[in-house]
């Protein structure tokens, strides 16, 4: 089979993580396909066409509820209707009111907050300096606490813009602590909203320089999601956790993949594609550790170029996106981020929606999306597997890599990783000592069924020779003159005597 029918599951056309619109920019699986832009576009089409929906429902209920009204009076009072109606129709119109100021007021939300304000301004400013406001509820951390220094000093060196921007950050905190309850898509909603309206404010600003924008407005990023971290990531209004469970156990179900079902162009006995393999698993945990959504995309960056460096020492030639997709998704199994899902999702909701869009920090999110979508969509054509192996591995019943034959293990010379060959020669050691253990085993019970043997024959031997020849107890023979008790007077025995010569 060739190397092309192979990736014939794993395969993605670049085309294919373009924005469906069809504007150049990259889209996301979270947002059907579409970039940032399109996506909110598309969203806030549907959110008036639904307002307009309600609208239209409201005035038929109240129309027919009018008509009932009318319709219960008319027999039973001679006046007009009309002015019995009359409260019904104040109360109608005092509603549309309400409903078109809230309406309103949510449309000027970003508007507001960058209206200028000569007469409050310089009074807020000072109560700012002296007490934090009570609706900022956070623990305090030394993370929190670096952030927001680093903020002020680089605030310090846009001078007057850079008052008005700490102002406007910290009232968007502020309001943004009384809105917990909101769903994620609406606070992804103020947060980008807010991004929009700062972004444009400081282009107009700086006169269009878009490099010193991104310069702010990653630093506005970085001290708002620092801040908001704990309240808009994995929030309790989303299924985030339910999915990064169901990913988490579905990438323990496939543990069992390897390197050759993937076509991943890597050969781990080389020690520096290793290095690099073990690096790229690294950064890919340690997005959990960040906070801010630029920071996570850097480590999905880092990621990223770690295997591509990996592909090209292996291949002594630079890796393409062919490479570069199935070996991300070898990287993901191997790794098996923590919440993996919430990551995604919160860089999606609260990251500068120009780094999602373009550049090489879109790029490679949007390739990792597509492996998380690969992996959770991944079936046995994709493999180049059977139904009911597939079936049987992920069931745990059984696993390419064990198998009776030891032909079915990876030699050494091959592309495998270290580990797994490690695990290999340590599972070989193991069933050594399992046969010596039991020859050993063995060896005691026969030598002690053997003891056993001898001592009953050895009892055996023993009592037919007592049987055959008893034993005779003869009395005790006497002592010299032990009958001559009387013969007391015999004369002493003779002593040698000495003569002198």
């Amino acid at each position: 089979m060739s190397q092309r029918s192979e990736r014939r599951g794993i395969h993605v056309d670049q085309s294919e993580l373009l924005c469906k619109k069809g504007c150049g920019y990259y889209g996301n699986a979270a947002w059907q396909g579409l970039c940032s832009k399109c996506w909110r576009e598309e969203y806030q089409r549907a959110r008036q066409r639904q307002i307009q929906e309600d609208w239209a429902l409201a005035e038929k209920l109240q129309r027919e509820e009018e008509a009932a009204y009318v319709s219960s009076h008319s027999s039973s009072q001679t006046q007009p209707p009309q002015s019995h109606s009359q409260p019904s129709l104040t109360t109608f119109s005092k509603f549309e009111e309400k409903k078109t100021n809230e309406k309103t007021r949510k449309v000027t939300t970003v508007k507001k907050f960058f209206s200028p304000s000569s007469r409050t301004a310089p009074k807020k400013e000072s109560h700012e300096g002296k007490t934090p406001s009570p609706s900022i509820t956070r623990q305090t951390s030394i993370e929190t606490d670096r952030v927001s220094r680093d903020f002020m000093e680089f605030l310090k060196t846009l001078q007057k813009p850079g008052r008005e921007i700490h102002k406007q950050s910290r009232g968007f905190i502020e309001s943004m602590g009384n809105k917990k309850d909101l769903s994620a898509e609406e606070l992804s909603e103020c947060v980008q909203d807010f991004y929009q309206g700062m972004s444009d404010r400081l282009l107009n600003h700086f006169k269009g320089s878009s490099e010193k924008v991104d310069r702010v407005m990653d630093q506005v990023e970085k001290y708002i999601m620092t801040r908001l971290y704990k309240s808009v990531f994995c929030p309790e209004t989303s299924d985030d956790e339910k999915k990064d469970l169901a990913t988490q156990h579905r990438i323990r179900a496939l543990h069992w993949v390897t390197i050759e079902m993937l076509c991943v162009p890597v050969d781990e006995e080389i020690p520096e594609v290793s290095d690099s393999v073990v690096k790229a698993i690294t950064d890919i945990i340690e997005m959990d550790s960040k906070r801010v959504p630029r920071d996570k995309l850097a480590c999905i960056t880092s990621c990223s170029k770690h295997i591509f460096n990996a592909i090209r020492v292996t291949k002594n030639e630079p890796a393409s996106a062919d490479d570069f997709l199935p070996t991300l998704i070898y990287i993901v199994l191997k790794a098996n981020p923590p919440r993996l899902q919430s990551n995604i999702q919160y860089i999606t909701r609260f990251c500068n929606p120009s780094r999602l869009m373009t550049g090489e920090d879109g790029y490679y999110f949007t390739n990792l999306c597509c492996a998380v979508a690969f992996i959770e969509k991944l079936d046995a054509q994709s493999l180049n597997l059977s139904p009911e192996d597939f079936e049987r591995y992920m069931s745990g019943q059984g696993s390419p890599r064990r198998q009776d034959d030891p032909a079915a293990w990876p030699q050494s010379g091959t592309r495998v990783n270290p580990a797994l060959s490690q695990i290999h020669h340590n599972l070989k050691l193991l069933s050594n000592l399992e046969k010596r253990q039991q020859q050993i085993i063995e060896g005691t019970q026969n030598l002690q069924t053997e003891l056993a043997e001898w001592q009953d024959s050895m009892a055996r031997e023993v009592q037919e020779i007592l049987e055959r020849y008893p034993l005779e107890i003869k009395p005790r023979a006497s002592a010299i003159d032990a009958e001559n008790v009387e013969n007391d007077r015999l004369p002493p025995p003779l002593q040698p005597q000495v003569f002198a010569g």
